[in-house]
């Protein structure tokens, strides 16, 4: 891996633009496709700079033939983490990857935000190994923007996938960082809160959503948010919320459901308007209305997930992002860094886990059950009925199982997984 470039900082030194570190490597559609959508955002951005990271005499060949050598700088990296490769092996083996690269120029202060198309859980490893967590985040979020009948045109939600599981407490810093992000990100002044839930009466949900409904509802007025309560699936495009909270595990079921609609959906128009002579009229006499309903509906408008938690702005681009999709996701790069957003949403989530603490004082500082989450648990059966629903044989001749004795609980877990990463 080549080593920091001394003449490039995060911003300009006449501040006038952010450089970003692009890794060109890890797409499903190769730098040729990173590198023009690249180039279609410099034209958009003509300010902008970026730190190239791949091999120099495959990405020099493709920037002089779009003519932006100018304008780019190529961070020699000639390893690639594949699409395959475990966050385990990314961690272990990453170093001289481009991504590894990427990651390292924002972590050195030479690039104020950084942008892959590779691997997700290589990414979020090699980022939280080389940037750490901000701290108080026990669980760093993917948030992704979705089309919504809002004013913006997007709702915001988080966690995309990150991590699949969320108690109580995580699921108070995503409404946060989601805050955070949808004020400085989208503009939204005072965002609406929503946590997503099977549906909106309080009675409904898991223990911890309904510990998390409470905490962020007593959270809103110091956090600048205004908490709407649980919301459901149908909610996630509607008007009535700007941030949707959920745990990864159901939000990146969501979003995968959402774009695999909206790509069912264009397939379907497309056949019926091709399928007689006067359907084909029709198109085209709807063709200006079909074009801005594609655009609506178009999931490379939106591509781009931010991973929110870390100390520094790192955007996961899809994997098989087109040109297009390339363009979005550097644009909204462009926009969160120049904003200062990783700094702002680090002055708003450090004093989070204090919040929580004063909300619900009897949580663990980490990985523990609250009480009120306690006291929504089935109550476990006591030794007596365990002893009368289990046969006299089995309570003679077992012994105890050492795997199962080792077993942490979820704290032990979560630890467990925070020192892997």
């Amino acid at each position: 891996m080549a080593a920091p470039n001394p003449a490039v900082s995060g911003t300009l030194a006449n501040g006038s633009s952010t450089v970003i570190s692009l890794d060109a490597m890890g797409g499903d559609n190769g730098p040729a496709t990173v590198v023009a959508g690249l180039a279609r955002f410099l034209e958009i951005e003509p300010a902008a700079r970026v730190l190239l990271h791949g091999p120099r005499d495959q990405l020099a060949q493709l920037l002089s033939r779009r003519r932006i050598e100018d304008r780019v700088t190529i961070a020699d990296a000639a390893g690639v983490i594949a699409m395959s490769d475990k966050p385990s092996h990314a961690m272990r083996n990453g170093k001289g990857t481009s991504m590894w690269s990427a990651i390292a120029a924002l972590r050195a202060g030479d690039a104020g935000v950084c942008v892959s198309c590779g691997n997700t859980g290589a990414l979020m490893a090699v980022a939280m190994l080389q940037l750490r967590r901000i701290e108080g985040v026990n669980r760093p979020a993917i948030a992704c923007l979705w089309p919504s009948r809002n004013p913006g045109g997007f709702n915001l939600m988080l966690d995309a996938g990150a991590d699949i599981k969320a108690d109580e407490e995580d699921l108070l810093l995503y409404a946060l960082m989601g805050a955070s992000y949808a004020r400085h990100g989208l503009g939204i002044a005072r965002p609406r809160i929503g946590l997503l839930n099977v549906g909106v009466e309080e009675h409904k949900g898991r223990a911890e959503l309904k510990v998390a409904n409470d905490l962020i509802a007593r959270a809103a007025p110091r956090g600048d948010f205004d908490y709407v309560g649980f919301v459901e699936g149908g909610d996630l495009p509607s008007d009535r919320v700007d941030v949707i909270v959920t745990d990864g595990f159901t939000g990146n079921v969501a979003l995968k459901t959402g774009e695999g609609t909206a790509t069912l959906i264009s397939e379907l128009l497309r056949e019926a308007f091709n399928k007689t002579p006067l359907s084909r009229i029709a198109a085209l006499l709807a063709m200006t209305s079909l074009k801005r309903l594609k655009t609506r509906i178009d999931p490379r408008r939106v591509n781009g997930g931010v991973f929110l938690g870390l100390n520094g702005t790192v955007i996961k681009s899809h994997g098989s992002a087109d040109e297009t999709g390339i363009v979005a996701a550097l644009l909204l790069a462009n926009r969160l860094a120049s904003s200062g957003f990783s700094e702002r949403l680090a002055a708003r989530v450090t004093p989070a886990t204090a919040l929580a603490q004063d909300i619900l004082p009897e949580t663990a500082a980490r990985g523990g059950t609250s009480e009120p989450a306690k006291a929504m648990a089935p109550e476990a059966p006591s030794a007596e009925e365990t002893a009368a629903k289990t046969p006299a044989a089995t309570r003679q001749d077992a012994e105890p199982d050492p795997a199962a004795t080792a077993r942490a609980p979820h704290g032990g877990i979560r630890e467990g997984n925070a020192r892997k990463a």
